[in-house]
């Protein structure tokens, strides 16, 4: 049971301009979109997809480690690591099955097969977006079990972008026609006290201590 009291209290230890900021951020965070990597190799370009996923305000990102394993780079995240929630599986099958219980649409992204421009994106559905390795891309599995397929429209002589730069860009356009539609994709109340609960807890010090001393003095 999440105890406001204790919330409104553990605020008292944040700067005003903090508990703002919080507000203002959480306000603009969604999980009507999310975004998953499968396998990427370069350890910068799943950094710098949480990086667009914070900016944007996509509070998941889901991580496919069944062949590659690393630690999130911190100095390319850029602190995103600790606003934006990450869920790691370790088989593609195991993140596509979570996703579709979840009620995402799979959108396999990729230059090379048919489906829409990114133009043309139904932004109203609530989508997962698969980025793949640098160089295979996506897996037969991903494109197998896709709902839609989705392309950035190119017209120069390179027939890819880097997986970051990819994100970067169609979650600038999907959020930005997102914030136009009439449909609720903004957190939960719930989900909303949730962060404020977790991000209070990655921000201040001797969070433990604090909670301990509430909880005595509110049963004394």
């Amino acid at each position: 049971m999440l105890d406001l009291k204790l919330l409104e209290y553990l605020e008292t230890f944040l700067t005003s301009h903090r508990r703002k900021r919080f507000l203002e951020v959480l306000a603009q965070r969604t999980k009507h979109f999310t975004v998953a990597t499968e396998d990427v190799y370069q350890l910068h370009n799943t950094s710098a997809v949480m990086r667009s996923c914070d900016v944007f305000g996509i509070q998941e990102l889901n991580i496919v480690e069944e062949v590659n394993s690393k630690q999130i780079d911190r100095e390319i995240a850029m602190g995103a690591q600790k606003w934006v929630d990450l869920n790691r599986y370790h088989t593609t099958k195991a993140c596509i099955q979570d996703l579709k219980a979840k009620g995402y649409q799979i959108v396999a992204t990729t230059p090379h097969a048919s489906g829409c421009d990114l133009i043309d994106f139904d932004s109203t559905k609530k989508s997962c977006f698969f980025f793949g390795r640098e160089t295979e891309g996506l897996s037969q599995q991903v494109l197998d079990q896709a709902d839609c397929f989705l392309k950035i429209p190119m017209v120069g002589f390179t027939e890819s972008l880097n997986i970051s730069v990819s994100a970067a860009i169609i979650l600038q356009h999907v959020t930005a026609q997102l914030r136009k539609s009439d449909i609720k994709w903004q957190l939960t109340e719930k989900e909303l006290i949730e962060k404020r609960f977790d991000w209070i807890k990655k921000t201040i010090k001797d969070y433990d201590a604090i909670v301990e001393r509430f909880e005595n003095n509110t049963n004394n």
